[in-house]
């Protein structure tokens, strides 16, 4: 016992040392490696480019760690602005823009179009509904048509007759007829009186030839169609007026649509409208917007769209489906910015999109309320607050609005004061050019100034428009910076020494060339001194044909040149007397071109830009 006992105490203090040493290495290991690690994480979270802010509380932000004073929670470390300027700019990385899926897309012009699906039903034209009534008194001795539904065509006898009124005119034609030579009034009496019961002419003439009379008159059909309602049976007794069949004439037809209140603004009276019937597949009809009710549904919220359409062969039955799709535009706006629907935050009353700002390097986006006009389907109409050309978020939009909520800028829960809304300015500029090339420098020089979000040069009519901050620059900062890169504009014009190193294809000053003081240049030459001609000259695309009809135009002497690219020939022509062929050719040539008189200098050609290289 007294070894068992010795043996318990020994291994009780082993174990007791094993723990002291797994104590002691983990006070140590913190000491170290615990205090590194805080100093390295203090050092990466204490930056310039760190701020703290709450997460609850985006507004709230420091330049340390500390408690939220409105819900004290921690504050978390956030990039500030990231090497922009503008305090309300958001940020992103390529990889954030990968990982949260954001799509943008440049603002266009377009024309408004709405796609309406309607449906409705074919119902008969009322305009050719007809009631067939009696023309005599008397009693319904047949009933030729009887069913509903039947067909009748004009002039086919529907309904047999027995009136005695009628015998009793008969008879006073005939009397009337004998005293015709001396009462020929009563002739012409009676006769009318006959006509009045829809007798024909030819019936009151067979009356007096034959010298019979009848009881009884035949009832016709006024109008071709289908019996939709009998409305007396036989052995009724029937007067002058009363109602004896329902016609309608089914060779045109109405098919009405439902159409609801947000649609009534772009349909129109006289509108092509497309259809089809489930019971027709396979067949489409069309017909015009004939009328549209003036009055809405209050239970269904709809105005009735009356379709007329010619049914020549009666395929429309009345009481069918019929399904339309409509492209309708809104005449009353025309042109205008349309974006898509996922473009567009909501925050109560007011819209907002992200726009992208193009002058960072690293994604940047920045908030823009908007005016949103008509819904049209997947798309908005935008009456203020994008201009076109700008390049707009169109999915992702929450992530980045979400990213501007935790940095404390301006977003859907926190628009601020509305600073940025309205602060931007569209101007046009006429900036002088050419070409492709001249396009893309003006548009880059313009681009270049701070605050500048849209540039866009039109090449003929020589228009630049530019959309800026007008809190951060101005019209004449542009033009002077596009002055500089050598194209004079209405403010400024470039230098001699920047314009004469721009492309060759890019100097527009033609009518500035300085001749020599001993050319003399014949302002309305001679007419036989005119020559017109052709020659073949390489070439590719626009900027080439730019370039050969600059070249060949600023020869004194030349009146046109005109270079098509599909026929490699340019169409020349130019006074004999100051000029020759064989000169506008070897100017042609020196600028790159080849052409059947002159090969152009090799290290010319190579410098021309590369999508005017035509030597295959």
């Amino acid at each position: 016992m007294n070894w068992e006992d010795r043996n318990n105490k020994s291994a009780s203090k082993t174990l007791l040392l094993y723990a002291l040493l797994i104590i002691i290495g983990l006070v140590l290991g913190a000491l170290i490696f615990g205090s590194g690690s805080r100093q390295d994480h203090d050092s990466n979270l204490h930056g310039d480019d760190i701020v703290w802010i709450c997460s609850m509380h985006p507004q709230i932000r420091q330049d340390d760690f500390g408690r939220c004073p409105l819900c004290a929670m921690d504050l978390i470390p956030v990039n500030a602005s990231g090497g922009s300027d503008n305090p309300d700019a958001v940020q992103m990385s390529d990889e954030a823009i990968a990982l949260a899926n954001v799509h943008t897309t440049r603002v266009q012009r377009n024309t408004p179009v709405k796609h309406l699906n309607l449906y409705g039903t074919v119902m008969p034209n009322q305009r050719l509904e007809h009631s067939q009534s009696s023309s005599v008194n008397g009693r319904i001795e047949r009933l030729v048509v009887s069913t509903v539904g039947e067909t009748v065509t004009q002039g086919q006898v529907i309904i047999t007759i027995f009136s005695p009124d009628l015998l009793n005119a008969q008879q006073e034609l005939l009397e009337a007829q004998r005293m015709s030579s001396t009462h020929p009034a009563l002739l012409n009496a009676a006769r009318d009186k006959l006509r009045f019961w829809n007798l024909t002419e030819e019936q009151i003439t067979e009356i007096e030839q034959s010298g019979v009379v009848s009881p009884h008159i035949d009832i016709r059909a006024s109008i071709s169609g289908i019996l939709i309602n009998r409305r007396v049976n036989q052995g009724d007794y029937v007067n002058v007026g009363t109602v004896l069949f329902d016609i309608i004439d089914l060779s045109s037809v109405w098919t009405v649509f439902d159409a609801f209140e947000a649609d009534i603004p772009y349909l129109r009276t006289g509108d092509l409208v497309q259809y089809t019937l489930p019971s027709l597949p396979g067949r489409q009809f069309s017909g015009r917007i004939s009328f549209i009710e003036p009055m809405l549904d209050q239970t269904t919220r709809t105005a009735k769209i009356r379709v007329e359409t010619n049914n020549p062969r009666q395929e429309l039955k009345p009481g069918m489906f019929a399904n339309a799709t409509i492209s309708a535009t809104l005449r009353d706006i025309g042109e205008t910015i349309i974006i898509p629907k996922t473009a567009v935050l909501w925050t109560g009353r007011r819209s907002i999109v992200y726009v992208k700002i193009p002058e960072y390097e690293t994604p940047t986006f920045i908030l823009r309320e908007i005016e949103l006009g008509p819904s049209l389907g997947d798309d908005y109409v935008v009456l203020a607050g994008i201009f076109e050309g700008e390049e707009i978020v169109t999915r992702g939009a929450f992530a980045i609005d979400a990213s501007a909520q935790l940095e404390g800028r301006r977003s859907m829960m926190n628009l601020g004061d509305n600073r940025d809304i309205g602060s931007l300015r569209q101007e046009t500029l006429t900036v002088q050019g050419l070409c492709s090339m001249c396009k893309e420098t003006i548009e880059n020089a313009a681009m270049s100034i701070s605050g500048v979000t849209v540039a866009m040069w039109n090449s003929e009519t020589k228009q630049l428009r530019v959309i800026y901050n007008p809190n951060r620059t101005n019209l004449n900062n542009i033009a002077r910076a596009i002055a500089d890169v050598g194209y004079d504009n209405e403010r400024y014009r470039a230098s001699d020494a920047v314009y004469n190193q721009l492309h060759a294809c890019c100097l527009y000053r033609v009518e500035t060339i300085n001749l020599p003081e001993n050319r003399t240049i014949t302002t309305q030459p001679a007419e036989n001194s005119i020559i017109q001609t052709t020659m073949t000259v390489q070439g590719n695309c626009g900027m080439c044909k730019t370039l050969i009809e600059t070249t060949a135009k600023a020869i004194s002497g030349v009146i046109n040149a005109d270079w098509d690219s599909r026929a490699k020939l340019i169409t020349l022509s130019f006074d004999a007397s100051q000029t020759t062929l064989d000169t506008i050719a070897k100017a042609i040539a020196d600028v790159g071109y080849d052409n059947e008189r002159y090969r152009a200098d090799d290290e010319v050609y190579n410098a021309l830009h590369a999508c005017c290289l035509y030597r295959q």
